[in-house]
């Protein structure tokens, strides 16, 4: 059980080390607007998959996409510099379509209500 407590800590200070790389030294513009919503760092702590949402369309969702494959090398170097890890994870990001989801939801609730009244 303390290998997962421990996953969960260093995964938060490992996002908080990406949020802050994203925001000070990323020059990449594909990258701007870009809100990282978790982490899920494996128990070895070897692999960080690096959840992070865009609005408004699925066009800047692709291109932020391949900003943040592009500067994930440079991501995974600066953290290895920043942090003292024994092992620095292989990162990889993944859109998350938790906000997209619930905007349909919210129009197909408006839907139902209009059709009621």
């Amino acid at each position: 059980m303390t290998t997962k407590r421990r996953a969960i800590r260093v995964g938060e200070e490992i996002l908080k080390e990406v949020a802050l790389l994203l925001y000070e030294r990323v020059k990449d513009p594909r990258v701007r607007g870009v809100t990282l919503t978790g982490i899920d760092l494996t128990n070895d702590l070897k692999e960080a998959r690096i959840y992070f949402s865009v609005l408004p369309d699925e066009e800047q969702s692709s291109r932020a996409q391949e900003g943040l494959d592009r500067a994930s090398g440079f991501i995974r170097r600066q953290i290895g510099t920043r942090m003292e890890l024994k092992y620095v994870p292989s990162i990889i990001f993944r859109r998350d379509t938790t906000l997209e989801k619930a905007a349909q939801m919210e129009k197909l609730f408006e839907k139902i209500h209009d059709s009621e009244q």
